[in-house]
């Protein structure tokens, strides 16, 4: 697979976005340093790299959200830096989590967007119906569910079909249908599109090239994820191969210039002194950085459960007048991995609280197997308490751990030092589902339910878990939208579609295989 090294350039005449050595520094750090992109028309870029690489900032910058220190970039032809309206009138934008005014509704949220940027009225509509809001346009967006506010986020950035998108995890909080149209609209749009995402499959799916950013450097890589993982992981090891050959070939050398100096004859030290200047005039390689900053996840329960896990029996739960089920029976044995997936708004995560014991039943049976003990990861952190600070929250829930013991866990969740003390209130999302995993592997449970647990977490995080629970040698039920995750761990899939659930006995590309060929 060809690729492009040379600081991410794509040489050619239709770019629509371009950065020259674009540097943004801090009073103690430099989070970006002369990168240069190429953003091509009708091209679509995953743009990768580790937490505090300096993707988003990078983002912020072709936003106008914060000024580069040094360097400058057109958009469309035109030089910017210039003031925020001016940037947004250029680019359709969607990063992180949309703000609304949440006692307006959808509708009058698109509509303030659409006003500063000085659209006609009618894009609003347009905008609502593409992303299937339109009978929910004038309901309060405070009433809309994390899904709805995603497409509503996706809406104000796709307002007038901008030439550019810049989109920030487009994906979290979307289900599956969803994701589904919004990669066949991206795979048809006409000007260039941004994506942070840590969905590798939605990356598989739309992306035709990958931007990296690492030590503070952009590389492009031709192709989707998979290509890039690929490409990524060879490149990783000829760095390594060719560093460690060097330090080889140094010692080596050191050893034969001490060996003739000690003959001590003038023939000898000439020889030496060759040697020398043929050292130090070598071109020193620097030594790749090693990769050992990632979680340390180690799920194992304290007690094995007997085979049978769980049965539920005629399951039934409404809401509002609203019937999500009637009639829902599984079982689950020792040992399965198992996925429930469907719609927001189905009832996924409803199961799951009702397993847990946080919502009742409106009718059924829900009954526990012998020695079960369960570990619950909630998506909305519920399970947190968000006054108390990293250190207490473990404390609180495991007191026979001392002091060390502590510090030590969270350091395996990457924090350290005064981190430990941050209240959970004050962490992001990613943060606070890295507490929740500390919490979820110190249980020693072993019958773990998640409930969207790769959510806001990095690409390298989501494999240390997917490795975890593929180790893990109890039981798994999760609801997930992450059909990459959901395709490495599952080993068997219930769909939960017109209140009922139709059982498929494989991963993520079994259930879509079957599913195809029930349809036909």
């Amino acid at each position: 697979m060809n690729y492009v090294t040379d600081r991410a350039t794509d040489h050619t005449t239709d770019c629509i976005i371009t950065t020259e050595q674009l540097t943004k520094k801090y009073k103690n750090f430099t989070s970006v340093n002369n990168v240069s992109l190429h953003i091509r028309k009708g091209s679509i870029y995953g743009f990768l790299g580790p937490n505090g690489a300096g993707k988003s900032t990078t983002m912020k910058m072709l936003l106008g959200l914060t000024k580069p220190t040094s360097g400058s970039f057109t958009i469309d032809g035109k030089h910017f830096p210039a003031d925020r309206l001016a940037i947004l009138k250029e680019i359709g934008s969607f990063i992180e989590s949309p703000s609304f005014y949440s006692n307006l509704t959808g509708r009058e949220n698109l509509d303030i967007i659409r006003r500063i940027l000085k659209l006609p009225k009618s894009t609003v509509d347009e905008a609502l119906e593409l992303v299937g809001l339109t009978e929910f346009g004038d309901r309060l967006a405070k009433k809309y569910s994390l899904g709805m506010k995603q497409r509503l986020g996706l809406a104000g950035a796709l307002l007038g079909r901008p030439p550019i998108l810049i989109l920030d995890e487009p994906t979290n909080h979307l289900d599956m249908n969803s994701i589904a149209w919004l990669e066949t609209y991206l795979l048809n749009y006409k000007g260039a599109v941004l994506i942070v995402s840590h969905d590798r499959y939605f990356l598989d799916r739309i992306a035709g090239k990958v931007i990296e950013i690492d030590q503070s450097k952009a590389t492009t890589f031709m192709g989707n994820y998979s290509d890039y993982a690929v490409k990524k992981e060879q490149l990783r090891v000829a760095a390594w191969n060719a560093y460690m050959n060097q330090q080889r070939e140094i010692k080596h050398q050191e050893e034969v210039i001490e060996k003739l100096k000690s003959f001590n004859r003038e023939k000898s030290i000439k020889r030496a002194e060759s040697r020398e200047k043929m050292l130090s005039k070598m071109d020193l390689l620097e030594k790749p950085t090693e990769i050992n900053d990632a979680m340390h996840i180690t799920l194992e329960p304290c007690v094995t459960s007997g085979n049978d896990v769980l049965s539920v029996r005629e399951l039934a739960k409404s809401f509002d007048g609203m019937t999500l089920f009637t009639d829902l029976n599984f079982e689950i044995k020792r040992g399965e991995r198992i996925a429930i997936i469907g719609n927001n708004g189905t009832g996924k995560t409803t199961i799951l609280k009702m397993i847990n014991g946080l919502l009742t039943p409106d009718n059924g049976e829900i009954r526990l197997g012998s020695k079960v003990h369960i570990g619950y990861y909630d998506q909305e952190h519920q399970v947190l308490h968000m006054d108390k600070t990293l250190f207490d929250e473990l404390q609180d829930t495991y007191p026979d751990m001392n002091n060390t013991q502590i510090r030590n866990v969270l350091a395996a969740f990457l924090f350290t030092g005064d981190d430990v003390f941050k209240r959970i209130r004050d962490l992001s999302g990613g943060e606070r589902g890295r507490v929740s995993l500390a919490k979820l592997m110190l249980s020693e449970a072993n019958f773990l339910i998640l409930d969207e647990p790769t959510n806001h977490l990095d690409i390298a995080s989501k494999e240390i878990l997917e490795n975890a629970l593929v180790h893990y040698t109890g039981t798994v039920l999760y609801v997930s939208h992450d059909r990459y995750f959901i395709n490495k761990t599952a080993t068997r899939i219930l769909d939960l579609t017109m209140g009922t659930l139709i059982n498929y006995i494989g991963n993520y590309d079994y259930y879509l295989e079957k599913k195809e060929t029930q349809e036909k």
